[in-house]
């Protein structure tokens, strides 16, 4: 079996997740090729305190270590992690698809290179029906978010508004509007969004209303379908990671999409 050597952007609570398991050895045909961190210092000693050997790079060495790089960093630096990759006709795994919006260069980097951009199924679910429906035509796309509070702080929507989520106390509709105004007001918070709206009818088209919920402890996300295919009504409860932004769920897509890059089933579109 032919070895996919994998380099991970960004060492939070989905890198560490996926760099502890494919280090490990639980994704057959995949090895820890490189990471790249804010901090190299704190980097190397999680690293050498987890027994985990790979060395710790910067982002323009990927392509020298790695076929596929996983993005797992703050999305403003997206492009600096993409670029050298793609240019070298290589893999990159992007979850911060929010970020992908305003840089469509990237796409057209990849086409030019015979690279790829894999966007994972992340926090979501059902994106397999909603590809196959985009087959055909999709009426409409809507999704409902609710979110703990603590989980929407720092959006820079929020700031903009100065709408303080200390303050709410019951079930509030802070933002509703397009997947693509959402991805520029709540970069971290709604990349699922972009997700269903990339696999479905683009981010002008899919609407999203997001709610801070005091009352909901894990991230909530309610998505309707209307197509000439299919109608489509899909429901999913996140359990928050370390970082209540992220839902446990997506790291563990991730180690998902990687097993499927080699194994003899592949299940799903």
């Amino acid at each position: 079996m032919t070895t996919t050597r994998i380099a991970i952007a960004g060492l939070g609570a989905i890198g560490k997740t996926l760099a502890k398991r494919i280090a490990g050895g639980t994704i057959p045909g995949t090895r820890l090729a490189c990471i790249a961190s804010g901090d190299v210092a704190k980097a190397r000693a999680w690293l050498d305190g987890e027994g985990i050997d790979a060395p710790v790079v910067g982002l323009e060495a990927f392509p020298d270590h790695a076929d596929l790089a996983v993005e797992c960093a703050p999305a403003a630096i997206i492009g600096e992690i993409c670029t050298p990759m793609l240019t070298a006709g290589k893999t990159v795994m992007v979850l911060s698809c929010g970020a992908l919006l305003p840089r469509p260069e990237l796409i057209e980097l990849a086409k030019a290179h015979g690279g790829q951009i894999i966007v994972p199924t992340g926090a979501l679910l059902g994106l397999d029906a909603v590809t196959a429906a985009a087959e055909g035509t999709i009426h409409s796309v809507r999704m409902t978010t609710r979110k703990p509070p603590r989980g929407l702080v720092g959006a820079p929507y929020l700031m903009e508004k100065g709408l303080d989520m200390d303050g709410i106390t019951e079930p509030t509709l802070i933002f509703s509007g397009s997947a693509r105004e959402a991805a520029r007001g709540f970069p971290a918070n709604v990349n699922v969004a972009v997700a269903l709206s990339l696999a479905g009818i683009g981010p002008d088209r899919t609407t999203i209303d997001i709610w801070a919920d005091p009352a909901v402890t894990r991230n909530c996300h309610e998505i309707e379908v209307d197509s000439d295919s299919a109608k489509l009504f899909l429901r999913i409860e996140n359990i928050p990671s370390e970082n209540p932004k992220t839902g446990r769920i997506t790291a563990l897509s991730v180690v998902a999409a990687l097993r499927k890059l080699r194994a003899p089933l592949r299940v799903g579109t």
